[in-house]
C-alpha cells in the first residue's frame, strides 16, 4: 500500500580522525560530537577566547571510532529495506575533497571495513534469500559525471558520452545505458570493480586518490509475490548510491591543468547542488533549478521528489579545514530541510519482471509444441518401419568372343545329335553347312533372348535404386529434421534455464529465512529503540525550551526597582550573546559567500582568457564571412547542451527565404580568395607582406635557430717564418699569408 505523507531528508555527519600530514603537521582537532543528542561542535581557531563554539544538530553523528558496520546499520539499512519494499531510495556522500566519501561509500575489502555499498548488497541478498513465496529480480548499473560528461563505467569504451533525456513516466533517464541482471553479491561485486577500474581518479596535495568525478552505483529491484493469494503485482524500488567528488580549492590542492579544469567543473555541480537545495528550503521560491548540472538532473527525483534520501556528510578535523567544514555543516543543515513524498512504485511501466515472466512462459510453450510435434512424427506402437534391401544381379552385355563361343558350342552340340542320328557316319559338307547354319541361327536367337532379359533386368535393377534412393533421401531428411528439431530445443531449453535463473526466489528451506528473519528482528527492534530516544530527546529539548520561556515570563514580575534591574540585566546579557551568536554567523556567512564569489570569478576568468584566445585564433585564421555562416547555423541543444551546427537546408527552412540566397556563393568582393580582418587591416596600413596578399596567414617573426658553429681560426704563425715566406714570393708581387699573423 502506496504512503503520498512527506518525510524530510535525513542527514549524518561523519568525521574521520587526523591524518598522518597532519599529525606531522601538529594540527589541532576543532570538532567534537555528542552522539547521543546529534550535535556537532565546531571551534574556531581563529577567533576570539570568548567567542562561542558553533552547534549543529542532526539526525545522527558518528565520531572517529564508530565502525562501518555501526553506520550502515544506522542510516543505510532502513532505506535498503524501504526499497526491497517498493520504495526509491539515495544514499550519497558529501564534503570535502580527502575527508573520507569513498571510504564510508565502498570501503576496503575486508568485511570490518566494507562501506556501504558492498554491506548493501549483501543486504539485498539476505532479503531475497529469506524471502518466501517472492520472486525477484536485481539489476545494477554504474555511471560517472565527469567535466560535465556522463559516462558508463560498465561500457566497451567507458570515455564515451551519454545523453540526458526525459520520459513523462519514469522521469530523467541516461540513453544508452548498459543495465546487468545480476543473481548473487560476487556478481554484484564484480559489477562495481569492473566501474572503479574505469574511474577517473587522480592525485592532489590534499589526497593522493582524489576522485575527479561523480559516480552513482544504481541497483533496481523488482519483485511479485507468488503464492496461491497473490494478485500479481509487482514493486520496484531503486536504490542510487552516489559518491560526490569532493568540494576543493586550488589554494589547498595545488591543482594546475587539467586537475584545475577537473575542480572547478566539481566545484561548479556542487554549487549547483547547492543552489537547488536552497531553493528546496526557501518556500518562497517557485523555481528550481535543476537543469544546471547534469548531477542534479540525476539526483531530480532525490531532492524533493519520490524518493527516500539520506545525506552523509563528510568532514576533516583539522584547525587548518575551519572554513570547508563549517561550509559543509551549512550544506548539510539546509539539506535536512528537503521534504520527499516516497511512495511505492507499483507495476511500473518499465518493470522488467513481467517481461521475463511472459518470456519464460512463451519458451515453455514453445517446448511443449515442440515435444509434442516429434512423439506426433514417430511411427505408432505396433507399426515397424523395415527397410528391405534386395540385391539384383544385372547379366552383362553379350561381347562378339561370347557370342562366338556360343555359336560354336552349338554347333558340337548339333554335330553331335547328326553323328548319333546317322549311326556313326561321316558326316557331307552339306550337312556340316546345314549345321553351321542352324547353330548360327539357334546362336542368334539366344543372344537375342539373352539380351532382352539383359535389358529388362537392367530396368529392374534400376527401379530398385530409386527406391532405394528415395528411402535413403527421406531416411537422412527424417534424421536431418530430428537433429534440427533436437538443437533447437536445447537452444530453447537453454535459454529457458538462463531466463530462470534471472529470477530469484527465496529459500524455502528455513534454515536460512528462520536466521535472517531473528536477526531483521534484532535490528528493527534496535532502530526502534534509537528512534524511541530520539524522540524523547527531542522532547525534552522542547520541555527544556518551554521552560526557558515559563523562566522568562515568570522574571517579569519584580518586587522591587533593584531586583527588575538586575533581572534585566541579566537578560540583557543572555539577549547581547545571542546577538554577538549572529552576527558571528552572518559575518561567517559573508566570508563564505565572498569565498565562493572568489572563486566563481576565477573560474569565470580562466574561462574568458580561454574564451579571448579563442577568439583571437578566430579573428586571425577564420574568414569573418565563415564565421558569420557557423554563427548563423548554430544552434544551442538544451537536451545535450551542446551547440550543434545545422545543415544549411535546415538553416534555408528556418530563415526566411531571400531572393537569390540558392545562388552559389561568390568569394570576396575585390580578393583572389577569403581574407581575414587581420589580414585587410594590414594591407590597408600599408604593410605589404606577400603573406597578406592571398594567404590567410598571421605575420610572425621568425625563431632563429640557435648557433651551432664557429668561426675558423688557423694556427699561430711565427712572425719569422712569416717574413721568410713574403721575402720568397715578393719577386712575384704578392704575399702569402699564413695563419692569423699571431706568434
Amino acid at each position: 500500500m502506496s504512503s503520498n505523507s512527506a518525510e524530510t531528508v535525513k542527514v549524518a555527519i561523519r568525521c574521520r580522525p587526523l591524518n598522518s600530514k597532519e599529525k606531522s603537521d601538529g594540527r589541532d582537532t576543532i570538532v567534537d560530537m555528542d552522539m547521543k543528542i546529534g550535535q556537532v561542535i565546531l571551534k574556531n581557531p581563529k577567533g576570539d577566547p570568548g567567542e562561542p563554539p558553533k552547534t549543529f544538530t542532526f539526525d545522527s553523528v558518528f565520531d572517529p571510532t564508530i565502525p562501518q558496520r555501526e553506520v550502515y546499520d544506522s542510516i543505510a539499512r532502513p532505506i535498503v529495506n524501504s526499497v526491497m519494499d517498493g520504495y526509491n531510495g539515495t544514499i550519497f556522500a558529501y564534503g570535502q575533497t580527502g575527508t573520507g566519501k569513498t571510504h564510508t561509500m565502498e570501503g576496503a575489502p575486508t568485511p570490518d571495513l566494507q562501506g556501504i555499498i558492498p554491506s548493501s548488497f549483501d543486504h539485498v541478498f539476505e532479503t531475497v534469500n529469506s524471502s518466501v513465496d517472492k520472486q525477484w529480480m536485481v539489476r545494477a548499473s554504474y555511471i560517472e559525471i565527469y567535466n560535465e560528461e556522463v559516462r558508463d563505467l560498465l561500457s566497451k569504451d567507458p570515455k564515451n558520452k551519454l545523453e540526458l533525456k526525459e520520459h513523462k513516466d519514469s522521469g530523467v533517464y541516461v540513453k544508452g545505458l548498459n543495465i546487468f541482471v545480476v543473481k548473487s553479491v560476487p556478481e554484484l561485486k564484480n559489477v562495481l570493480e569492473v566501474g572503479k577500474k574505469n574511474r577517473s581518479v587522480g592525485a592532489t596535495q590534499m589526497n593522493q586518490d582524489s576522485s575527479r568525478s561523480h559516480s552513482i552505483f544504481s541497483i533496481t529491484i523488482e519483485t511479485i509475490e507468488s503464492g496461491a493469494s497473490s494478485q500479481g503485482h509487482i514493486r520496484m524500488g531503486k536504490l542510487n548510491l552516489v559518491d560526490l567528488a569532493g568540494s576543493e580549492r586550488q589554494s589547498k590542492t595545488g591543482a594546475t591543468g587539467d586537475r584545475l579544469k577537473e575542480g572547478i567543473k566539481i566545484n561548479l555541480s556542487l554549487t549547483a547542488l547547492g543552489n537547488v537545495i536552497s531553493a528546496l528550503v526557501d518556500s518562497k521560491t517557485g523555481h528550481v533549478p535543476y537543469r544546471d548540472s547534469k548531477l542534479t538532473r540525476l539526483l531530480q527525483d532525490s531532492l524533493g521528489g519520490n524518493t527516500k534520501t539520506v545525506m552523509v556528510a563528510n568532514l576533516g578535523p583539522a584547525d587548518w579545514n575551519y572554513d570547508e567544514t563549517l561550509s559543509t555543516l551549512r550544506y548539510a543543515n539546509r539539506a535536512k530541510n528537503i521534504k520527499n513524498k516516497p511512495r511505492i512504485n507499483e507495476d511500473p511501466k518499465d518493470a522488467m519482471l513481467r517481461e521475463f515472466q511472459e518470456e519464460i512462459a512463451n519458451l515453455k510453450a514453445q517446448l511443449a509444441k515442440s515435444d509434442s510435434s516429434q512423439d506426433s512424427s514417430r511411427p505408432t506402437s505396433g507399426v515397424k518401419e523395415e527397410v528391405v534391401e534386395r540385391i539384383v544381379t544385372v547379366p552383362k552385355a553379350l561381347d562378339h568372343a561370347f557370342l562366338e563361343q556360343m555359336r560354336q558350342e552349338l554347333e558340337a552340340q548339333m554335330r553331335l545329335e547328326l553323328s548319333a542320328k546317322s549311326e556313326n557316319a561321316k558326316l557331307t559338307e552339306a550337312e556340316i553347312e546345314q549345321v553351321k547354319r542352324e547353330a548360327a541361327e539357334r546362336a542368334k536367337q539366344e543372344a537375342a533372348r539373352l539380351e532382352s532379359e539383359r535389358l529388362r533386368m537392367e530396368e529392374e535393377a534400376a527401379k530398385i535404386q530409386r527406391k532405394q534412393k528415395k528411402i535413403q533421401d527421406e531416411m537422412a531428411k527424417r534424421a536431418q529434421d530430428a537433429e534440427q528439431i533436437r538443437a533447437e530445443k536445447e537452444a530453447l531449453a537453454k535459454r529457458l534455464k538462463a531466463m530462470e535463473s534471472k529470477i530469484l526466489k527465496g529459500d524455502e528451506r528455513g534454515g536460512l529465512a528462520e536466521v535472517t528473519k531473528k536477526k531483521e528482528a534484532e535490528l528493527k527492534r534496535r532502530e526502534e529503540e534509537l528512534e524511541r530516544r530520539r524522540a524523547m530527546e527531542a522532547k525534552k529539548a522542547n520541555e527544556i525550551a518551554a521552560l526557558e520561556e515559563a523562566q522568562l515570563a515568570a522574571e517579569e514580575k519584580y518586587s522591587s526597582k533593584h531586583e527588575e534591574a538586575d533581572q534585566k540585566t541579566k537578560k540583557l546579557k543572555k539577549l547581547w550573546k545571542k546577538f554577538q551568536e549572529v552576527n558571528v554567523e552572518v559575518e561567517d556567512m559573508y566570508k563564505e559567500f565572498q569565498r565562493e564569489k572568489e572563486d566563481l570569478l576565477e573560474s569565470v576568468r580562466m574561462l574568458q582568457d580561454q574564451m579571448q584566445l579563442k577568439d583571437m585564433v578566430i579573428e586571425a585564421f577564420i574568414p569573418p564571412e565563415e564565421v558569420q555562416k557557423v554563427m548563423k547555423r548554430a544552434h544551442w541543444d538544451e537536451d545535450r547542451e551542446v551547440w550543434v551546427l545545422e545543415r544549411l537546408s535546415d538553416v534555408g527552412r528556418r530563415d526566411v527565404a531571400v531572393p537569390g540566397s540558392s545562388r552559389r556563393p561568390v568569394s570576396a568582393s575585390g580578393q583572389r580568395r577569403p581574407t581575414s580582418d587581420f589580414a585587410k587591416m594590414a594591407s590597408a596600413m600599408g604593410d605589404m607582406n606577400p603573406r597578406f596578399k592571398s594567404e590567410n596567414i598571421l605575420n610572425l617573426e621568425l625563431d632563429l635557430p640557435e648557433r651551432t658553429t664557429y668561426d675558423y681560426e688557423g694556427p699561430g704563425v711565427d712572425p719569422r717564418v712569416q717574413a721568410a715566406i713574403n721575402a720568397a714570393f715578393a719577386d712575384d708581387g704578392e704575399l702569402l699569408f699564413v695563419g692569423n699573423g699571431e706568434a
